[in-house]
C-alpha cells in the first residue's frame, strides 16, 4: 500500500509538475512570460486530459465512474429537498461544480495567473516554486470551488469548463449503484447510533 501510494504521488509530480514545467521553460525564446506560462499551463491540462481519456479506457475505472456519476445524483438530489429514492436520484444530473474533477481544473487555471507573476528563471527554480506555491494554489481553488457552489447561477460561466469535463470522470449509473450512492450519504447524513456506534461498525 504504501509502495502504491509512493509510486503514484512520483508519477503525478512527474505528470502534472516536471513535464509541464519543461515544456514551459524550453519556451524562453518566446519573450511574453504570460505566453510561456499559458504553454505550460495547456501542457498540464492536456496531459490531464489524456490521462482521464487514458484511464477510462479501462472497464474497472469506467465502473468507478459511474459510481462517481451516482455519488452526484444522490448529493444533487439531497440538495434539491427531494427523497432520496432510486427514482429520484436517476434523474438528477450526475454533474456537480463541487466535484474534484472542477477543482483539479481550477487549480491548472490558477496555476497559470499565479506563475506568470514569478517571472523567469532556472529550470530548477520554477520546478520548485511550483512545489512551493502549490498549497497557495489548491487554497485558492478551494476558496473558487466553495463560492461556486454558494452562487452557482451566478457564477454558472466560470463554472461550465469544470461541469463538460466531469462528463469524462462520470458515467450514467446503474439502480444497483445508486443504491450504493444513496446508503452512503445517509450514513454520513445519519450519525450511527446504539449499538451500531458502540461497535464502530
Amino acid at each position: 500500500m504504501g509502495l502504491t501510494m509512493a509510486v503514484a504521488f512520483l508519477l503525478s509530480i512527474v505528470l502534472f509538475i516536471i513535464i509541464p514545467t519543461w515544456l514551459g521553460h524550453m519556451t524562453l525564446w518566446v519573450e511574453n512570460i504570460w505566453v510561456q506560462n499559458l504553454i505550460e499551463g495547456v501542457s498540464r491540462l492536456g496531459i490531464f486530459l489524456a490521462y482521464v481519456l487514458g484511464i477510462r479506457a479501462f472497464e474497472d475505472i469506467r465502473r468507478v465512474f459511474q459510481y462517481h456519476g451516482a455519488e452526484h445524483k444522490a448529493i444533487n438530489t439531497y440538495e434539491d429537498g427531494a427523497d432520496l429514492t432510486v427514482e429520484e436520484v436517476a434523474q438528477r444530473s450526475r454533474l456537480h461544480p463541487s466535484c474534484g474533477t472542477s477543482f483539479l481544473l481550477v487549480v491548472i487555471l490558477i496555476s497559470i495567473l499565479v506563475f506568470a507573476f514569478l517571472g523567469n528563471g532556472s529550470w530548477l527554480w520554477k520546478f520548485g516554486s511550483r512545489i512551493l506555491l502549490l498549497p497557495v494554489i489548491a487554497g485558492l481553488g478551494y476558496e473558487f470551488i466553495r463560492l461556486s457552489r454558494r452562487y452557482r447561477k451566478q457564477m454558472r460561466i466560470l463554472i461550465a469548463p469544470g461541469l463538460w469535463v466531469q462528463n469524462l470522470t462520470t458515467g450514467e449509473p446503474d439502480s444497483a449503484q445508486i443504491e450504493v450512492a444513496i446508503a452512503a450519504l445517509k450514513r454520513v447524513l445519519i450519525p450511527p447510533t446504539g449499538d451500531a456506534a458502540a461497535s464502530g461498525d
